[in-house]
């Protein structure tokens, strides 16, 4: 006899391509977007305080929904385990943050309201969860992790150095600690150049040239390798899903 919770399964779950599911995901989607709107102002309407409750109301029971069926999520345990084992998944984490802030348990607990809107915006890593394109993204991120490093690494190595030989040569008041030199180094290499810091003497100048020249070598391999390997995960989700056809 199947079991009617492996159904509720199916339909919470992404993995799932029923149109039943997919609907699912889309009203999820709707839900995180309203919830977010009372965020972008400063007053709270009661509008604003309706769309909290609603989205918040459907939260709560995807929530539990998610835990009642969590031995389908984590088969390689008991059914006992995996209850208990669901609410310290960072998924299910992220959830409750998301939830807890609508019972106002922090405004009582320590009158810090902004705390509360802080918490609140968590909800935008729920879409995570209900958008297969981000979790492509991430799978891809994930796959391409250890060059992903190495890069940061080399960036993060140049910007020290940069910022160590700008340090040095300026006498500029521009520089006034080492702290100066990293974020000056950080917004060159990025290309980013906000032009609040900025060295007075030829020689900084040309290390800047040169600094912004290489941070748009530097930036670009990882935009590379992520598009190449994004393409290549959509290509084989595609083959996929022709062949269940």
């Amino acid at each position: 006899m199947k079991d009617w919770r492996k159904d509720i399964f199916d339909i919470v779950e992404t993995e799932s391509n029923a149109l039943i599911s997919r609907i699912y995901d889309w009203l999820m989607l709707v839900l995180i977007v309203i919830s977010l709107v009372p965020l972008a102002f400063r007053e709270q309407t009661s509008l604003f305080e309706w769309f909290d409750k609603v989205s918040v109301s459907f939260f709560i029971l995807d929530y539990l929904l998610r835990w009642f069926t969590a031995d389908f999520k984590i088969p390689n345990r008991k059914k006992w385990q995996a209850f208990l084992l669901y609410p310290i998944t960072p998924f299910a984490i992220v959830d409750l943050l998301s939830i807890i802030p609508s019972f106002n348990i922090f405004n009582r607990a320590f009158k810090l309201f902004r705390l509360t809107r802080l918490l609140k915006i968590m909800r935008v890593f729920r879409f995570i969860r209900y958008s297969k394109n981000m979790q492509i993204l991430f799978k891809v991120l994930h796959k391409e992790r250890h060059i992903l490093f190495t890069v940061f690494l080399i960036a993060v190595a140049y910007i020290v150095t940069t910022a160590l030989i700008m340090f040095n040569i300026e006498e500029s008041d521009m520089f006034n600690d080492f702290f100066d030199a990293l974020y000056w180094a950080t917004t060159t290499l990025t290309t980013v150049g906000y032009g609040d810091i900025y060295p007075a003497t030829d020689l900084g100048r040309i290390i800047s040239m040169i600094s912004a020249i290489l941070g748009v070598a530097v930036i670009a391999l990882p935009s590379g390798v992520i598009t190449a390997s994004y393409l290549e995960e959509l290509r084989e989700a595609k083959k996929e899903k022709e062949a269940e056809k």
